[in-house]
């Protein structure tokens, strides 16, 4: 059976629901925290242990909070970004469904930490319109490492020939055709079915 690996960030999720731009374009605004400050002191030193699940999410962004004293709790933090990172390109739902219709295997796979997949697939529904989901918290490893396509090669019992990649992060798919899997750098506007189609069939 072929199988579709879905990267989720820039291909399936693009942006803010009401208008496509960043998820932290109004942050500060908003929440009163300087998005360089977040991405600087938060992300940087803390995110690789977070995506990689050696440490949790809500721990980690409440001691941030706390080091930058800000009254914003780590959950409504959580719930803004979340919710302001939700909209959906239904071009591509549209394809995938069309894909399982016809058989295929459509699975995510995704760096995120737990509580974002959790969302993706309850919150936002995403559990009904896939097959399954591989994350990098769950692995123990992310993209592009080897170890995370392995992950997921020896859990499908696949041969890398039947599986291909659709991510808009270039070393993603580089490492993904290293280990002999099919691979489609999207690119915004792209139609699935179509990149899909120019693949050879083996």
């Amino acid at each position: 059976m072929q199988i579709i690996m879905m990267d989720v960030d820039g291909v399936i999720v693009s942006g803010r629901p009401k208008d496509g731009a960043h998820l932290f374009t109004d942050l500060e605004a908003d929440l009163g925290i300087s998005a360089p400050t977040l991405q600087r002191e938060f992300f940087k030193p803390r995110w690789p242990d977070i995506i990689t699940g050696r440490k949790a999410l809500l721990p980690e962004l409440a001691e941030f909070l706390t080091d930058i004293a800000s009254a914003v709790s780590a959950q409504t933090l959580i719930d803004y970004w979340f919710e302001n990172d939700s909209r959906l390109v239904e071009a591509v739902i549209d394809d995938m469904a069309k894909l399982r219709a016809k058989g295929l295997g459509v699975y995510l796979a995704t760096n995120q930490e737990h509580m974002r997949a959790t969302y993706l697939m309850e919150v936002m529904g995403l559990a009904g319109q896939v097959d399954g989901i591989f994350y990098s918290a769950a692995i123990g490893h992310r993209k592009p490492s080897e170890q995370f396509y392995r992950h997921i090669q020896e859990t499908l019992v696949a041969s890398p020939q039947d599986i291909t990649l659709v991510d808009d992060t270039e070393e993603n798919v580089i490492a993904s055709r290293a280990r002999g899997w099919n691979a489609i750098h999207w690119r915004a506007n792209m139609s699935l079915l179509d990149e899909l189609a120019q693949i050879p069939s083996e």
